[in-house]
């Protein structure tokens, strides 16, 4: 399904201040399922989301993924919002692949999500946690066939995360897709993710099936973890 070689990625002059390089020697994915990416602030992570959208092009090496452009939604942490009402905003997806939107079944998803009063307001004047509920909300409408979160969940309230989690486990139950969450909130990250890729300074240093990597990390996640406080809730032995 994702196949990534030999990939590298660079942005500046290599001794410049600010210069970044991001090189994956191997990561594949083979199997729908909830795949989690964490490590410490700038080390890759939403340029890897970014390359296996296609939002980015590798400098170098191999990229190779089962899905077309329209199967692939990226939502980034901060997601645009349209000068247009909250409505228009959920349905663009479907209305950009030729999708009729059934409005009553668009209605149910904004109640669900407590944003029907606002469905008729414009996007751009909700707020940070409301952009990121509708955001979530538009990037499933379509049904797509991989869905990168690269920190889609930071705002939300309790009540809206666990909403959501639920949403995106109820989703993966009936129809099995990608998922590739990116997230600092590690409690999250644990009750979602069935694999992980630890990653560090532009390069992937472990990865495992997401309890065990938690439960046994190498040195370098090791520290990752502790900066967390992750061992207050057990999750490092």
């Amino acid at each position: 399904m994702i196949d990534i070689v030999n990939l590298e990625k660079k942005f500046g002059r290599p001794a410049s201040t600010g210069a970044f390089s991001l090189r994956i020697e191997n990561m594949r994915i083979t199997t729908a399922g909830i795949y989690g990416i964490i490590g410490p602030n700038g080390c890759g992570k939403t340029t890897v989301a970014k390359l296996i959208s296609g939002v980015l092009s590798p400098d170098s090496g191999k990229i190779a993924t089962c899905f077309t452009s329209e199967e692939i939604t990226l939502v980034p942490q901060k997601s645009y919002m349209m000068d247009d009402t909250v409505y228009n905003n959920l349905v663009y997806p479907l209305r950009l692949r030729g999708i009729t939107p059934d409005k009553d079944l668009c209605n149910e998803w904004l109640a669900m999500a407590g944003l029907a009063e606002q469905r008729g307001q414009r996007a751009r004047g909700l707020s940070a946690g409301e952009r990121q509920k509708l955001a979530m909300l538009r990037a499933m409408i379509f049904n797509p066939k991989l869905i990168i979160l690269d920190e889609a969940m930071t705002d939300l309230d309790i009540d809206s995360l666990d909403l959501f989690e639920e949403m995106v486990l109820e989703r993966q139950k009936r129809e099995p897709i990608v998922w590739i969450i990116i997230s600092h909130q590690l409690a999250h990250i644990r009750r979602l993710c069935d694999y992980l890729f630890f990653m560090a300074a532009g390069r992937f240093e472990a990865d495992g099936p997401a309890e065990e990597l938690l439960v046994s990390p190498n040195p370098l996640m090791r520290r990752y973890l502790k900066h967390e406080v992750l061992e207050t809730v057990g999750m490092v032995k």
